[in-house]
């Protein structure tokens, strides 16, 4: 670059870099959530019984339940109770309680919490796992 200052030679590369490049824009069809078709309740409980049965670490455990609570549903005892195995097979107690939290916010009322709770009283006894509540 000095040399050419000095000499006032310049050269091609330097022509070549100067010119700035056009690209085409590309315009595609945007694609959102809602252009998928909707799930079934039926297929929602059973893609997440399966996902929770073969859950192998905590990190997958949490990720699938932070997944599955996200929606704009209860989830089904079935996955509750395959998430709750879940927590035990990774040896995490405090993620079994959680689920228990998790479903307390999303249930309408405290009455349906409990018919939850009462579903749920089987395998709350077999893994030992508590409640908040309980555990305060």
């Amino acid at each position: 670059m000095l040399r050419a200052a000095l000499t006032g030679v310049v050269s091609r590369a330097a022509v070549r870099t100067a010119v700035p490049a056009i690209r085409p824009l590309a315009m595609g069809k945007r694609l959102y959530s809602s252009a998928h078709e909707d799930e079934s309740f039926e297929s929602f409980t059973e893609r997440y019984v399966k996902f929770f049965d073969g859950v192998e670490d905590l990190f997958e455990l949490q990720r699938g339940l932070n997944n599955a609570f996200a929606y704009d549903l209860v989830p089904a005892t079935s996955v509750i109770e395959s998430a709750l195995k879940a927590s035990r097979r990774v040896n995490d107690y405090a993620t079994a309680v959680r689920v228990f939290e998790g479903l307390k916010d999303k249930v309408e009322s405290e009455k349906q919490y409990k018919e939850y709770l009462d579903e749920l009283a089987p395998i709350r006894s077999e893994l030992g796992i508590l409640t908040k509540e309980e555990l305060n």
